[in-house]
């Protein structure tokens, strides 16, 4: 089951399956069930009517996205190469617990086809392909898209108090283009494919996959979920380990294409 957000004359509307659900029925209201009961309500609403208008985020202003770090080794070893304190890195991939911050509101995403953008201050800037897990009201994961984690790693690596202006500003994420339903044991074993396009042509092109993750999906969400309550539900970045090489920064004018399983999140860089 794939769910999109559209817009319409009425303002945004979800549809499932390319077919439009009643007006009012939102993603805020769906991660209140289970995955069963998101289910059973979809089959139930759904409507003969083609979904058309151009793809949003799919998530609500209201909603948040979080996101995981180093949990990937490929990860780990960009992240101690590039910081001032290595050792944290480090650390932080052997622990127990499990890295977690706060990456934006539902209204700051940027959905496919919507431009992305590099911070003015930063020189060496990256997009982090990550699979998105979305997580219902209750902690539990029901579905997943396709997340870019736009990264200004010279100002983390300076100090990683400085993770924030890092992470957080204007265009630094996008998700989408849907949300597939289903739970943890479809997101093990997803490809993730990242290509990046400059002036016509391809420079960089890599892929990995989820089964690389160090911290399974439920321990990411458990993590997060312990003492913090999203009764609106959650999206959570997972983290990335298809890092540019050091001499890269994306710059305005570039184009990253994110495919994860048979998702595809596409936006260009814009100013």
């Amino acid at each position: 089951m794939y769910l999109s957000r559209h817009v319409t004359a009425h303002g945004p509307r979800w549809a499932a399956d390319d077919h439009f659900l009643p007006e009012g029925l939102d993603l805020a209201l769906l991660l209140k069930l289970s995955e069963r009961g998101i289910r059973r309500v979809i089959e139930t609403c759904l409507s003969d009517e083609i979904a058309a208008g151009e793809l949003l985020p799919p998530i609500e202003p209201s909603q948040e996205v979080w996101a995981a770090g180093v949990t990937y080794l490929r990860s780990r070893e960009a992240r101690m190469a590039e910081s001032e304190t290595k050792d944290i890195y480090e650390k932080v991939y052997d622990a127990d617990r499990v890295e977690v911050f706060f990456k934006g509101a539902g209204w700051r995403m940027r959905g496919t086809g919507h431009p992305i953008r590099v911070r003015k201050d930063s020189q060496w800037s990256v997009p982090e392909p990550e699979l998105a897990i979305v997580v219902n009201a209750s902690g539990d994961i029901v579905g997943y898209t396709v997340g870019n984690d736009v990264s200004s790693r010279d100002i983390e690596g300076a100090n990683p108090l400085y993770l924030p202006q890092a992470k957080i500003y204007d265009g630094s994420c996008a998700i989408g283009p849907g949300i597939v339903i289903d739970g943890p044991q479809a997101q093990r074993d997803l490809p993730i494919h990242m290509t990046i396009e400059r002036a016509g042509g391809v420079i960089y092109d890599g892929e990995t996959n989820t089964s690389q993750l160090k911290r399974n999906v439920e321990e990411i969400a458990d993590w997060l979920t312990r003492e913090l309550a999203f009764p609106e539900g959650v999206i959570v970045l997972t983290g990335t380990c298809l890092v540019p090489p050091d001499e890269f920064t994306l710059r305005a004018g570039d184009r990253v294409r994110i495919r994860v399983g048979d998702l595809v999140l596409d936006n260009p860089v814009g100013d």
